[in-house]
């Protein structure tokens, strides 16, 4: 697989993340350990977890998996800290939780380092410098190589990494995750631009549109399907609509005409724009994340990627 430079930094990163957000609840052991096989096989490096994902069973799955069956330094694990969901506090970013859940994840990940920790939220009653500085803690100890942020606003984005890029030492801001699929454009106005000018590597989540654009949903709602889920209708919902579906009816036109999947249209669209450094992609099974493993080779042509440009513009709404 490809690597790629994690903004600018010397971390070269594949192109492609295994996201474990189903590890530990929708995902067990057996499954998960023949994804992340099927993803280090096809040349993966890059997997993306969170304390928060299983209550932690994810981060613990995964340090499992990786002492046991692979060399530690090959395998380039990213997890995150900030989001308490059972808390009545639910984003803490401040520098007592955050160096706690740190050194928690590096207990269940079985690891003295993670190659890169990402702040998961923005914390309204942190001032940013404290958020900050522990990070700098973080990295200049030895458990962070580097530091990272996901689901920051553009103008959160250019805080952060102006504040770090002010003075000597400290950690640079190298990426930023956002949901970004042909469905959910909105990113484009101002978070985007934001990590361009500022050298920050941008990590997509949910490229399918949160499944929707693999057109499972064009003829209802599958029984299995996340929208049929008490737990995900609503994470789905927003995108089963008509823009939705006129979005999908075009990916699927596409994928007819290239003799593709519509998820590999989708992905490879998502991969390849710039500033991209890669989609992250989640499977319930190694079967299901060999369809997107299989799209190394594919890239768009130019006109179907105009026609997609087009049909999927982003409306006033910023969607």
């Amino acid at each position: 697989m490809e690597l790629r430079s994690l903004g600018r930094t010397g971390l070269m990163v594949s192109r492609l993340a295994l996201g474990t957000m189903t590890w530990g609840s929708d995902t067990g052991p057996d499954d998960a350990a023949a994804q992340l096989k099927a993803f280090t096989d096809a040349g993966g490096t890059l997997v993306d977890t969170a304390d928060v994902y299983g209550g932690g069973e994810a981060e613990r799955l995964l340090g499992t998996l990786v002492a046991e069956s692979y060399d530690r330094a090959e395998v380039i694990i990213a997890s995150k800290a900030v989001a308490r969901p059972d808390h009545q506090r639910r984003f803490d970013a401040s520098r007592g939780h955050l160096l706690s859940a740190l050194d928690a994840s590096l207990r269940r990940l079985r690891t003295d380092y993670l190659d890169l920790w990402q702040l998961h939220a923005w914390d309204d009653r942190t001032p940013l410098e404290e958020t900050l500085a522990a990070v700098d803690l973080a990295v200049s100890s030895g458990r962070v190589r580097y530091a990272g942020i996901s689901n920051y606003t553009g103008w959160q984005v250019a805080k952060a990494a102006a504040w770090q890029a002010a003075w000597p030492g400290r950690a640079p801001i190298a990426s930023a995750q956002v949901e970004y699929s042909l469905l959910a454009r909105g990113a484009e106005t101002e978070l985007l631009p934001a990590c361009r000018d500022a050298g920050v590597g941008v990590l997509p989540w949910s490229p399918l549109g949160r499944g929707v654009l693999t057109g499972k949903y064009r003829n209802g709602v599958p029984a299995d399907s996340r929208a049929a889920s008490s737990r995900f209708d609503r994470f789905v919902g927003r995108f089963l609509d008509d823009r939705s579906a006129g979005i999908v009816q075009a990916v699927a036109t596409a994928s007819d005409g290239l003799g593709v999947s519509p998820l590999a249209v989708s992905l490879v669209w998502v991969r390849d724009q710039p500033g991209v450094v890669a989609p992250v992609v989640g499977a319930r099974t190694a079967e299901q994340l060999l369809v997107s493993l299989d799209t190394e080779g594919l890239s768009l042509p130019p006109e179907i990627i105009s026609a997609l440009d087009d049909v999927s513009s982003p409306d006033q709404t910023g969607s």
